[in-house]
């Protein structure tokens, strides 16, 4: 983790791409921040949201690279404090707050046994505790949209039992119940709280993964069977996801939790052999 920032310090850069298939106007509007956003999911989500029309703001360790229109801000998901000033600079250059992507998390490997304390600490204090700062510090401005909505990505592994990855599942079977409490702690005051469960995606976080690997291709490649779909999800199809959950057109959606995973949690196909 970076050391914390006193302020928050925003950029942006050269235009990004829009996607052809964007939603155009759909979020008209309406304000946005996404952690985690310059990079992987978070940053395919931030440019389909700013695509549809929203003013969106990208929060993350290193946002220096993101490209206008979205901006982008130091936040540090493991300090109050932190998040506290970007959610607050967001809000004075936008006027409002009315859609919060929680999506910065850390991955870890390793069965039970493998981690001591410390990484214990640290991967929950990033995938969990750090949603619940960035919740917080938002719920007074979310309260005053009229199209409120709040966004968290949990993962395949809050449903299906993977080998070495006991902390990360936990952390992220964490995020699933507090979505869903959040969800129902929210419902007086309208604010809609769904949840994104990825599969394994095409990231830069998985490519990281894979090029650490003793045969990278190998390891794709049992990544890829693991889904029956037989690939990996994109950045881009968890984005839509996590779109059409954040839409003013899904006001009916709340305490949903909305697997993007080829299939994998679900589905259990006949072996081909």
């Amino acid at each position: 983790m970076s050391d914390h920032m006193p302020g928050a310090e925003m950029s942006s850069d050269a235009p990004a791409h829009v996607p052809a298939d964007a939603p155009v106007g759909e979020f008209a509007g309406l304000s946005a921040i996404v952690t985690g956003g310059a990079s992987g999911i978070g940053l395919a989500t931030a440019t389909l949201l700013a695509a549809g029309g929203a003013h969106v703001a990208c929060l993350d360790l290193t946002p220096v690279s993101v490209p206008a229109p979205l901006v982008g801000v130091h936040c540090d998901v493991a300090d109050d404090a932190s998040v506290r000033a970007a959610v607050d600079a967001v809000v004075a250059r936008f006027g409002g707050l009315d859609i919060v992507v929680a999506n910065a998390g850390i991955g870890a490997q390793g069965a039970v046994d493998d981690n001591d304390d410390a990484e214990w600490h640290r991967v929950l204090d990033v995938n969990v505790v750090g949603i619940a700062r960035t919740v917080r510090a938002s719920l007074a401005h979310l309260r005053r949209s009229h199209s409120p909505a709040v966004v968290l990505t949990s993962s395949i592994a809050a449903w299906a039992g993977l080998q070495q990855r006991a902390v990360y599942s936990a952390s992220k079977g964490a995020v699933q119940a507090l979505g869903l409490a959040m969800a129902a702690d929210c419902l007086a005051d309208g604010i809609r709280v769904n949840i994104v469960a990825p599969g394994t995606a095409d990231t830069p976080w998985v490519g990281r993964l894979l090029h650490s690997a003793t045969d990278p291709a190998a390891e794709r490649a049992a990544l890829e069977a693991r889904q029956p779909m037989g690939r990996l999800v994109s950045a881009q199809e968890v984005a839509h996801a996590i779109c059409y959950l954040a839409s003013p057109r899904s006001g009916g959606t709340t305490g949903t939790v909305l697997a993007v995973d080829g299939g994998m949690h679900g589905l259990r196909p006949r072996s081909q052999g």
